[in-house]
Formats: structure tokens, sequence, C-alpha cells
């Protein structure tokens, strides 16, 4: 087995087409993750909003807690420290984040679409937050293309089924962990529930992903890159096909304790309403279906919501 995720020039979609999928097929397969590269998104556009989100982390709490919406498991606004924890994890995670979500109209497609919320305390945090969710938006449909094809869909076979994703633009603040003992982690060990995510900043330490022979990997990639993995939807629509990959972030070591961490994830998603039915081109004599019950993709993200503790369980 390879002892790096393989990156991969997004840009060969077009004019090297089927060895390009026939790459990152292999790559999902095998790992769960590939990085990607040639996307066009611009250097300044990512520092602008890695400038605009540590402005707001570095408010005080009682600012920050002004823009949590209780009873929507942290759909927009902020989510304060401690308050994620994994699922089976018995310790929260040590971060905070923040969620901006697609701009709808009004009324919204899906009752689910919130409207977004902005902090006044940060002037640019709007434009350079979205700005990115809408790059990011882009590739990752072409991501999507280039996954239809391997799984022998049309090429465009998602693009109905993203046009209105309750798609996800996550900063997080991992803050210094500083002296002592706890029994947390930044990240405890995880799959994403989505389509796919699309990772902003893993160009800095600690992000760990478990191989198939049961392994932890640690992964970095250039700055440019983009870290791009199957989520547990798409695990569900292929019949485990195109596996999501557990992953987690550790605790730094040695004068790193001291230093905050920062990443960028966005979570793409289906539409709310989509049904998350396995496709049968996925369903074989030696491969019968795990997944016989259909489930629409926000019902879905409700139940893992309340895994994670952002939602409470129903009585």
């Amino acid at each position: 087995m390879s002892l790096q995720v393989p990156e991969l020039d997004i840009s060969r979609l077009d004019h090297d087409t089927e060895a390009f999928v026939a790459e990152i097929g292999s790559a999902y397969t095998e790992f769960g993750f590939c990085s990607i590269g040639g996307h066009g998104i611009s250097t300044q556009t990512i520092e602008d909003c890695y400038a605009a989100i540590k402005a707001f982390f570095a408010l005080p709490t009682d600012i920050k807690q002004q823009y949590h919406v209780p009873g929507r498991g942290g759909a927009r606004g902020y989510t304060g420290f401690g308050i994620e924890t994994a699922k089976d994890s018995r310790h929260p995670d040590l971060k905070e984040f923040w969620h901006v979500g697609l701009q709808t109209s009004d009324p919204a497609p899906h009752e689910c679409l919130y409207p977004n919320i902005w902090p006044a305390e940060v002037a640019d945090f709007q434009r350079a937050t979205y700005t990115l969710y809408t790059e990011l938006q882009t590739l990752g449909t072409r991501v999507l293309q280039a996954l239809a094809l391997f799984l022998g869909q049309p090429q465009h076979f998602f693009a109905d089924k993203v046009n209105y994703g309750n798609s996800i633009l996550r900063p997080i603040h991992y803050p210094p962990i500083g002296p002592g003992v706890t029994a947390s982690i930044r990240a405890g060990q995880h799959e994403d529930i989505n389509l796919i995510t699309l990772l902003v900043g893993s160009h800095e330490a600690g992000l760990e992903i478990l191989r198939r022979d049961g392994s932890w990997l640690p992964v970095t990639t250039q700055q440019s890159a983009i870290l791009v993995n199957i989520g547990d939807m798409l695990q569900r629509l292929t019949n485990h096909v195109l596996p999501s990959t557990t992953h987690r972030v550790v605790n730094p070591v040695g004068s790193a304790v001291n230093k905050p961490r920062y990443s960028i994830p966005f979570f793409m998603h289906p539409n709310p309403d989509f049904l998350i039915k396995t496709l049968p081109s996925c369903i074989t004599a030696d491969k019968p279906n795990q997944y016989p019950h259909a489930i629409t993709a926000n019902d879905y993200l409700l139940q893992r919501l309340a895994d994670i503790g952002l939602l409470k369980k129903p009585q």
C-alpha cells in the first residue's frame, strides 16, 4: 500500500478524462482521500478567508457566543469550544467553529436551508468566507463529475442532486492545548456525514487517516492543494464502492502545544430532499445491498447530528 495520499490535477478531467477517472477512483477505493491540485482557487482567496476567521476567533467568548443559534445543531453561525463530540467518544473535541451555508432565495428551496449569520465585528468576514464557499462548491461539483464517471453514471449525474445542497463551510479553530493532560483530542476519530469534504489547510500537522491495515497515516499536503475525502452519504449511496475513511486530528507535541491550529473544511451535501438509495450499479451478487431502506439526506443528517451532540436525540 502507498505511504501517502495521491495528488491529482483536476484539470485533467477535461483532456485526459479516462485516465484521470481511473486514477481518482483508485485513490478513493484505497484511501477514501485524495489531494487535488490544479483547482484554480487563488492563494489570495484562501488567505483572505484565513485572515477573516482568525479575526473572528480572536474575539472574546461572550461576543462569539452571541452568534450561536440554539436548537439548530450549529447549522449556521457559531458553535463553542468543547460542544461537538465524535460519535461513540466520551470526550468532546478541543475546537470551536463557525458554519456558513448556501445563500438562497426567499423562501428557501427547503425549510432546513437557514439564512446565514454574519459577525458585525469582522468587516470582511462575509465576503471572504462566501467567496471561498462558492469556489469550493464549484470544485466539489467537478470532483463529483469524475466520481460519477467512475461509477458508470453520466458525468453530470449529481448536478440536479446538489444544486441546493445543504453544504457547509466550517472554519475551525483549535486553541493551544497548553500544559497538562487531557483525555480529549482536537478532533476524535470519525467519518464525515456528507457526500465529499474539501479541506483547505491540510498542510498543518495533526490530521491522520486510518489505513485499511489499521494503522494511522499522518496527512499533509502542499500549500495550494486541497484534500478531498468521501463521506458516509456517498459511501451509503455507492454500497461502499466509494468508502469513507476514519480520520482524526491529534494533539500537538513539544512547543506546538502552545500554538493554535486552523482549518477550513467544506462539507458538500446533497439537496435535503434527495433520497439516498443505493445505486443499482453498485449492487452485485458478490456485493449485496447493505442499505435496503432509503433515507432522505436531511433525515440522515439529523440522525448524525444527534450522534455527535449537536442536536438532542429523540426520546
